[in-house]
């Protein structure tokens, strides 16, 4: 390709639109569209699909950075075999409708530790970054001290106003969270200000006879439950622990491995001593 003035700027002009893709693929577009005779639309168009293709997998990237999800946890890695009562074409109908997103509908996952619950709470948060949805998942407890530190700072509205740009917010082991009346009305004023207007995820080894050991008062955890399960889907997930269940196994394979090595012991043994007792062949015999 020549060198023109037009070409010599466009690098700068291209740039300082913000097409980085387009920047990058021009010159070599460009060749290919004047060997095979592209009309000049078919050249534009054809830029401006990659630019936008690079520019959502970015956005993606950038959100799945911000949404701290565990690493790996997927729904295709997801053992639904393992949790029976949990419907995977439930699961898989929720993250590809939005109209429970739009509602500000809840979900909420109930099991004891090593259940699955953070998995398939990630993998939810996963799948809804991918359609274009904005996703935070954090330990509860951390989040409330979150809020704690902006209510001493007199900002607790402002920083759950921050937390709007959330379609889906993801509590992780809400269980954990310590009965403190500072700390737990901030979660119960965040629930409060999501309500009917953006979602919450939380996963909770004790199911809700037992929130009265997270909020101070029974009327505070009474309208906090009455808020999340107003529009929600929950989950229950009371299987044994994941974690258990692959120890075991990992156990039972090591002990059968040594059983197996303890029967060939013997055997190993047996032929020795045969062969210990079978009489020796001289070579005075051979020669005779």
């Amino acid at each position: 390709m020549s060198m023109t003035v037009e070409t010599a700027t466009l690098p700068t002009l291209l740039t300082a639109l913000r097409l980085p893709t387009v920047a990058r693929l021009w010159p070599e577009f460009c060749t290919r569209a004047d060997k095979e005779g592209w009309p000049a639309e078919r050249l534009l168009a054809a830029l401006c699909e990659l630019e936008l293709s690079e520019r959502e997998q970015r956005r993606i990237q950038r959100h799945l950075a911000a949404a701290r999800l565990p690493q790996g946890k997927t729904l295709d890695a997801f053992d639904f075999l393992a949790v029976p009562t949990l419907s995977q074409a439930r699961v898989r109908a929720l993250v590809e409708g939005d109209s429970w997103l739009q509602a500000g509908h809840n979900l909420l996952a109930f099991g004891p530790p090593g259940s699955g619950k953070t998995h398939l709470a990630g993998a939810i948060g996963y799948e809804l970054i991918q359609r274009g949805y904005r996703v935070l998942m954090a330990r509860t407890s951390d989040l409330v001290q979150r809020l704690q530190v902006a209510r001493q700072d007199l900002a607790l509205t402002q920083e759950i106003a921050k937390l709007d740009k959330f379609d889906l917010l993801i509590l992780d082991d809400l269980s954990y969270v310590r009965k403190d009346q500072a700390e737990t009305s901030a979660l119960f004023e965040l629930i409060s200000a999501r309500y009917e207007r953006r979602s919450i995820m939380i996963t909770a080894n004790q199911p809700f006879s037992g929130w009265d050991a997270i909020f101070p008062d029974r009327a505070m955890t009474i309208a906090a439950i009455d808020r999340l399960v107003h529009h929600a889907t929950i989950f229950e997930m009371n299987v044994e622990s994941y974690r258990r269940r692959a120890a075991y196994a990992a156990a039972t394979s090591l002990s059968d491995i040594e059983d197996d090595r303890d029967k060939q012991q013997p055997e190993k043994e047996t032929a020795t001593a045969k062969d210990n007792s079978r009489p020796a062949t001289l070579s005075s015999d051979i020669e005779t």
